[in-house]
């Protein structure tokens, strides 16, 4: 399948038990990182265990156009010759980034303080998103924006000549835009300060660390204080991508909601800024160990094991948890409808301007399988009708949104009745390999 190409319906049956083991690909965001930091590092950086979907590739084709050597050595091993901080070349094209907004933004943020133009596009869901929240900040940086009204891609920016260091508050808690000021900030003189009010996951404070960047980390009355020293020269790294814990949430909510399954899925990063779910699903009485926890690559991973449990009741889920999970929003409604009683997620505003509407695009989506929905502009509740009682037999839009589709799937996996998304193709932006994956594990998916 392409996330690009013409649409293809698939459908989701009730499994048999889900049983087996579940190796999800690397972790997305970790995996952008990788290659952006190892393009701004001066020698070769060594990936191993990068995420090969199309949301990956076409960053790794973009570093290719600043002028970095990226090569490709199969089974997930990748080299970057980076081209130092401040060393990108004016690409000859377009820059493409599909159906990535993490792509887009992290990429404008990087090459921002160069002097260079580069034009940006995507898909029709990345094109009708808003870049304005990225391209705000860069521009006090010095960098000038070209783009359709709203803020929208197509858009070019031209990089700043004489760049100035910033202060940043972060005005809603986002780890594109955190991250996309950071790396501006890299071949910007002086200290950039950016302040969250709310953590967001920290992999690019983290990776801009082990590159051999300055930066701290303090907190204070007005929040996250992260203080980045510019024009460092980045040192290659040796990196092994952990699995990505948005990806695992799929076999883990899938066994947890299809009867007599008992699924292990190993290696995934446990970030405390990424693993809000996991608790999220313990707390509504989930049967999910963490087995073998260890540190690898400077993260914290353990093995998941979710098996089939029927007891699960519903939550309000704290609302300071959502920077944590904020992907994982729409399969946790999905897990919400088979629980006994009403599950309340708040504060997930950000939902309204991911790949689609996802409040939107789940809300519909769940009641066109007979599941009672009521939304806000900042939340959203799920009201569960039990392990046997989601009737299923809907048809749901994807809305070009790869979690949505496979949230849906999930769906299906657990319903009485069949469920179908019109477009499951969007999958392989970020999980490539979902369906042989599921199917491997029992599921029954199918394609039109």
């Amino acid at each position: 399948m392409s996330g690009h190409g013409t649409p293809i319906p698939m459908t989701s049956h009730r499994a048999a038990p889900l049983t087996g083991v579940a190796e999800v690909p690397g972790d997305k965001s970790i995996s952008h990182r990788s290659l952006i930091l190892g393009a701004m590092a001066v020698g070769e950086t060594k990936i191993s265990g990068l995420l090969e979907g199309d949301d990956v590739l076409d960053t790794a084709k973009a570093m290719q156009a600043f002028g970095a050597e990226v090569v490709n050595h199969g089974g997930g091993n990748w080299s970057v010759f980076g081209v130092g901080v401040g060393g990108f070349a004016e690409p000859d094209q377009v820059i493409d980034c599909g159906n990535s907004g993490t792509g887009v933004r992290l990429i404008m943020g990087c090459m921002a303080t160069s002097p260079i133009a580069v034009t940006f596009t995507g898909d029709a869901s990345l094109n009708g998103r808003p870049m304005a929240r990225v391209t705000d900040p860069l521009a006090l940086f010095g960098a000038k924006t070209v783009g359709r009204s709203g803020g929208r891609l197509p858009m070019t920016i031209v990089g700043a000549a004489q760049p100035t260091p910033v202060r940043y508050v972060v005005p809603v808690p986002s780890a594109q835009v955190k991250s996309a000021v950071l790396l501006a900030g890299l071949n910007a003189p002086g200290q950039t300060v950016v302040i969250e009010k709310e953590a967001t996951r920290d992999h690019s404070e983290r990776m801009l660390a082990g590159f051999g960047a300055e930066i701290t980390v303090e907190d204070s009355d007005e929040g996250r204080v992260i203080t980045l020293t510019g024009q460092p020269e980045l040192k290659p790294q040796v990196i092994a991508v952990p699995r990505d814990p948005s990806s695992a949430a799929f076999p883990v909510c899938a066994a947890l909601i299809t009867p007599g399954s008992d699924v292990l899925v190993p290696g995934i990063g446990l970030n405390p800024t990424r693993a809000g779910l996991f608790y999220t699903l313990q707390d509504m009485g989930a049967d999910l160990t963490f087995e073998n926890p260890r540190e690898e690559g400077g993260e914290p991973v353990a093995d998941l094991r979710a098996r089939y449990s029927p007891n699960m009741q519903g939550i309000a889920v704290p609302p300071e948890r959502a920077a944590s999970m904020i992907d994982e929003y729409p399969v946790l409604s999905v897990v919400a409808s088979f629980a006994t009683g009403k599950t309340m997620m708040a504060g997930v505003k950000e939902l309204r301007v991911k790949e689609s509407d996802r409040i939107d695009a789940m809300a519909r989506g769940l009641r066109a399988n007979g599941v009672m929905v009521e939304e806000g502009e900042d939340w959203w509740s799920v009201e569960g009708l039990g392990p046997d009682g989601v009737q299923g037999g809907g048809t749901c839009e994807s809305f070009l949104d790869h979690r949505i589709a496979m949230s849906f799937m999930v769906m299906g996996m657990g319903a009485q009745n069949p469920v179908t998304v019109d477009d499951g193709t969007p999958i392989t932006t970020s999980f490539p390999i979902f369906e042989p994956l599921m199917t491997g594990l029992g599921a029954k998916l199918s394609q039109a």
